[in-house]
């Protein structure tokens, strides 16, 4: 007896997904609000390939000791390596690198696309994501940061997330800098332990500050009995950076010191107001004023300090007070890629996560100031700053706000096949030519057409409005009957009394061929005004 053959079996990869029709629709109109704002502010589209040879990507992947861990890649016929991109900056700087003496700087540009890690997957964490990016390259002014911010929040607010479900959370990579110096950690000896304090001080949203304190310290142990090694750091040292991370300070609406608050810029002072001192706001110019004393001594504070002032200065008197766009020292990004302001935008509202636990949503997009990365291609410096969107988890936070559905988009009326002849389906796709002609989503029916009670359970998995049926008594007296599935559903559930079904809207008409479109049109504008009477309840 001979064997059947082996099936193949049907597996999709993990750490990747199949979209469906809603999603993609819902993502579409999303990256259609976000791009409205990018080229409100004058950016201009470019598009990268998916993949870049790997030494283009070399030094920012996860692991530096092994520059092909963390991607997809393959070998080309000249033996050269190319990887599946892992973020959209890194194409960037390779765009610009060659093109350097083309692109008018500063050149403001955006893209979006998929990347790929070739990392360990988990809930919520995809080999396969997209993200949506805006970069400015060519500008070395803080100003340019500044905007960047001031984007961000706009992208929040066009995406429906309303002002206080957001912040824009800022820092300086040089504040980071400076207050490894003032802790007595400067220097290439140090480089190890830096790393480590950083890493920790990233932490900084999931822990308290007990655990993070250990982890500057002697290290943690976490639920699980895993230890994980500290930085070593003295219990001084330890001190100044508690210092630092609960920075903060207050101004009167009048604005603090060396700045005024303009009468007629609305939102300077748009944070929470303190209960123990009435009148007084969280002011990002006193809190970074306050730094001076943790890192002023060092030139990397300084410099960091009078780059946050020009930064919020800017956002001030352009109406984005520290509610909208707040100074964080919290922040730590990148930790070999940013070299100045670096920024979040970061969801306030509440979630439960996986394990039933009530948190705050979180980061869903960020980035900062990189003027070392076109550098690597060129040899000379070339200033740039931008953020990136992480799309995925944008879409997930606004499921959760309700504010994430695509636009209405209505099932195609079917055109019914009654006769299989040539000349008969000629007639009926010519039917459906004409409504997709007037402007009508229509199909026709591809199926067995022999059995039409199958045609009807198609049209109504299929979630069409209307069906049109013609057979040859029809046909000879040049009409069509025109079926209104969704009025015929409703007469079916609801209406269980004579006087009611004949006083409702007939789910079926027979209509002259020439008055078809109008009929469909006129059934289709019915059935959205019931659909809007329903959702304003």
């Amino acid at each position: 007896m001979a064997q059947k053959p082996n099936k193949l079996k049907a597996r999709l990869p993990r750490g990747f997904v199949d979209r469906s029709a809603e999603d993609i629709r819902a993502t579409d109109e999303m990256l259609a609000n976000i791009r409205t704002v990018f080229e409100r502010y004058g950016f201009d589209p470019v598009e990268t390939p998916a993949f870049e040879y790997t030494d283009c990507l070399g030094k920012f992947l996860p692991d530096t000791d092994r520059p092909n861990a963390g991607v997809f890649s393959v070998q080309d016929d000249d033996e050269q390596w190319m990887s599946l991109r892992y973020d959209l900056t890194a194409p960037l700087a390779r765009h610009v690198s060659e093109n350097i003496n083309e692109i008018q700087m500063p050149y403001r540009t955006y893209r979006a696309g998929w990347v790929f890690r070739n990392e360990k997957p988990g809930p919520g964490r995809y080999r396969q994501f997209m993200q949506f990016d805006a970069d400015t390259v060519g500008a070395p002014g803080v100003q340019a940061d500044a905007e960047m911010c001031m984007m961000m929040a706009d992208t929040m607010e066009a995406l429906g997330i309303p002002r206080g479900d957001y912040v824009i959370r800022v820092n300086n990579r040089k504040v980071l800098d400076g207050l490894m110096e003032a802790v007595g950690l400067g220097g290439d000896e140090n480089s190890q332990t830096r790393l480590t304090v950083l890493r920790a001080l990233d932490k900084l949203d999931k822990f308290d500050w007990d655990e993070i304190a250990k982890l500057l310290g002697e290290g943690r142990k976490d639920e699980s009995g895993d230890f994980t090694s500290g930085a070593n750091l003295s219990s001084t040292q330890i001190d100044v950076i508690k210092g630092y991370v609960f920075a903060s300070g207050y101004g009167t609406d009048s604005g603090i010191e060396h700045f005024q608050k303009p009468a007629d810029v609305e939102g300077y002072v748009e944070g929470d107001e303190q209960e123990s001192s009435p009148g007084l706001y969280y002011s990002n110019l006193a809190t970074i004023s306050g730094l001076e004393a943790i890192v002023g001594d060092t030139a990397s504070g300084r410099a960091a300090l009078n780059e946050l002032n020009v930064l919020f200065k800017v956002t001030s008197l352009s109406g984005y007070g520290s509610k909208r766009i707040r100074f964080d020292p919290s922040v730590v990004r990148g930790l070999e890629y940013y070299t100045g302001p670096v920024y979040e935008a970061e969801l306030l509202f509440d979630v439960t996560n996986e394990k039933g636990e009530v948190v705050q949503f979180g980061s869903v997009g960020g980035g900062g100031r990189y003027d070392g990365l076109v550098k690597r291609f060129t040899g000379r410096d070339v200033p740039a700053t931008g953020f990136s969107i992480g799309v995925s988890r944008l879409m997930t936070a606004l499921k959760n706000l309700g504010k994430l559905s695509a636009s209405e988009v209505v099932a195609p009326v079917l055109v019914t096949v009654m006769d299989g002849d040539v000349a008969a389906l000629g007639r009926y796709q010519k039917m459906v030519q004409d409504l997709r002609n007037a402007g009508i989503r229509a199909e026709m029916y591809q199926g067995n057409w022999k059995k039409f009670g199958n045609q009807l359970k198609y049209a109504d998995r299929r979630g069409c409005p209307v069906a049109i049926i013609q057979g040859s008594d029809e046909r000879q007296a040049g009409e069509i009957q025109v079926k209104d599935l969704i009025e015929g559903k409703r007469l079916s559930e609801e209406i269980t009394d004579n006087i009611t079904w004949r006083e409702s809207r007939p789910a079926q008409v027979t209509v002259k061929e020439t008055d078809l479109i109008e009929t469909i049109r006129g059934i289709l504008d019915g059935q959205a005004e019931d659909r809007r009477r329903a959702s304003e309840g």
